[in-house]
């Protein structure tokens, strides 16, 4: 409760600093900023809206593509029947190999239609295919108002997202270390290509790592971006917004300011005790498995509490799971961390007293 008092007084200092909510906005249709590490929403307007989504679309692709390849490096030889998709293009001729790595470059750096298609191809053996992989995909992913039709983002009835949604898919590839890492690179030069990354918040937002931008006459401007800054890291998503550069800026210079994160735990912080059973050891310290944080405004506070095991049988070793910790909002649990044991504990093998030891006492 010390570090939670700690880190309350740490946001109070904030507050003549922060920007209210209501001084923030976007001009798009939907709009969302989200803490990546916990999912906290910190703005949101219309976030649950079905809305065409158009080449952010193409963040799925690269995520369904890498968790379902074997090797990036692996050649890709283009067949002519995947050629042909309207719209940008990073110009694949009939017959040329190209790696798959390569191919994801040429999809999120420079939003090529037909990288989409080869990759679809060459992943699932035909579009249709992939597509039934991208929806299984948002369908783990929790995002209940997404329906895809084409790995690019092309305009169809069946293809729709929310900003929501996005902002999920978003936490997701930024787990992901190579889709995060394409995303964040500006320019690459593969072959006789280069890439020129047409996301120019990399280049105007501090802290950004990337994401992926997108336009239809129909979708309008789409943008799906990240930031990180002093550890924390921020997902902005907007769906139709003509000014999106600059209202990305802002709402996540709005959020590292108005929502800090506050450090709640440290990994292999002690956060409680339980008695053992069948050792020489009375008890062990609960310690938690990873450092957890949370984006804390100016009078908001956590409470957090404690659920260990009543007591744990010897034998186990170190890091044995006995419990965990969470912390709550108005209620609500917003974090949890499970708690292992911080040393391991064998089993006491002293041999059983006889019962002429027990009547005279003696050891």
């Amino acid at each position: 409760m010390r570090k939670l008092t700690a880190a309350l007084a740490a946001v109070l200092v904030l507050a003549a600093v922060c920007p209210p909510a209501d001084a923030v906005g976007t001009h798009a249709s939907s709009a969302i900023l989200m803490d990546a590490g916990s999912g906290r929403v910190l703005y949101e307007h219309d976030i649950h809206q079905r809305r065409l989504i158009a080449s952010t679309t193409k963040l799925l692709t690269a995520l369904v593509a890498v968790e379902d390849a074997e090797n990036l490096d692996e050649t890709v030889s283009v067949k002519r029947e995947w050629l042909g998709s309207e719209g940008s293009s990073i110009y694949l001729k009939p017959g040329e190999e190209i790696t798959l790595l390569g191919l994801l470059h040429g999809l999120l750096l420079q939003s090529g239609n037909d990288a989409a298609m080869a990759i679809a191809c060459h992943t699932a053996g035909s579009e249709a295919d992939f597509v039934a992989l991208m929806n299984q995909k948002a369908a783990e992913l929790g995002m209940k108002n997404s329906s895809f039709a084409n790995p690019s983002g092309l305009n169809d009835e069946n293809h729709y997202s929310t900003a929501y949604d996005m902002a999920l898919l978003a936490q997701a590839c930024l787990k992901n270390k190579t889709v995060a890492d394409i995303c964040a690179t500006r320019s690459v030069t593969i072959g006789t290509r280069t890439f020129v990354n047409h996301n120019k918040l990399l280049w105007r937002c501090e802290g950004c790592v990337g994401m992926k931008t997108g336009f239809t006459e129909k979708a309008g401007r789409t943008l799906v971006s990240a930031a990180t800054r002093d550890g924390q890291t921020l997902i902005c998503v907007t769906l139709n917004d003509g000014d999106d550069w600059n209202d990305h800026c802002e709402l996540l210079d709005y959020g590292f300011q108005a929502y800090p994160r506050q450090t709640l735990c440290e990994k292999g912080e002690v956060l409680g005790s339980v008695a053992v059973k069948g050792s020489l050891v009375p008890s062990v310290e609960a310690v938690a498995v990873d450092e957890m944080g949370y984006p804390l405004k100016a009078g908001e506070a956590l409470t957090m509490e404690v659920d260990l095991d009543s007591s744990i049988q010897a034998p186990f070793q170190a890091g044995a799971p006995i419990g965990e910790a969470v912390w709550k909002k108005d209620g609500e649990i917003v974090v949890r961390v499970p708690l292992v044991a911080r040393i391991g504990a064998q089993l006491d093998v002293r041999e059983p007293l006889n019962l002429w030891q027990r009547l005279w006492g003696e050891a």
